[in-house]
């Protein structure tokens, strides 16, 4: 049985976030809720508050054991850009790329 959740449109870039992503998966929930609390990239706090409803979900809709959750698989996609742009010298323009991201995270019991 697998539980999961997903955080869309964060206005954080893909590749910055799976590098938080990579941390975490496959460790207990316990150990990923820790290693997320000390560290220091802005991708930790969304990824700590989606686990935290991954496992409420697993708890309350398929009644898992919370002590036997581990994240099986976590995985980041792109979501829309918002473009802007920044004026340059000689009145040309560049353009800025403000990526979001989809997060999906999916818990399972140990056996």
């Amino acid at each position: 049985m697998e539980a999961k959740a997903s955080a869309k449109y964060i206005r954080i870039a893909p590749r910055k976030v799976q590098i938080v992503c990579d941390l975490i998966r496959g460790k207990s929930v316990a150990q990923a809720s820790a290693i997320l609390l000390n560290t220091p990239k802005a991708a930790s706090e969304p990824l700590l508050k989606l686990l935290r409803s991954c496992a409420a979900n697993a708890e309350n809709n398929f009644e898992m054991n919370p002590e036997k959750l581990y994240v099986a698989k976590v995985f980041v996609g792109p979501g829309p850009i918002l473009k802007r742009i920044m004026p340059r010298a000689r009145g040309s323009a560049a353009r800025i790329n403000k990526r979001t991201s989809h997060i999906t995270m999916v818990l399972a019991e140990k056996e």
